[in-house]
């Protein structure tokens, strides 16, 4: 599955970070970058917590 981010809604808050740090991480500047666009057999479940811990619902999966 595809990762997207709306990077518009992002507050940056880091919870996505917190729960999936092999694909999500804030910069020096607190912008979210993500090290990967696709999940992985192995990130697939951390991703989809972060994507549900999302306050704005900025992250999604598509596939």
């Amino acid at each position: 599955m595809k990762i997207k981010v709306d990077f518009d809604l992002c507050e940056s808050n880091a919870l996505c970070e917190a729960l999936a740090p092999e694909v999500f991480e804030l910069d020096d500047d607190d912008f979210l970058q993500l090290h990967t666009e696709e999940t992985t057999d192995e990130n697939v479940e951390n991703v989809k917590r972060a994507v549900a811990a999302c306050p704005r619902a900025a992250i999604s999966l598509a596939d």
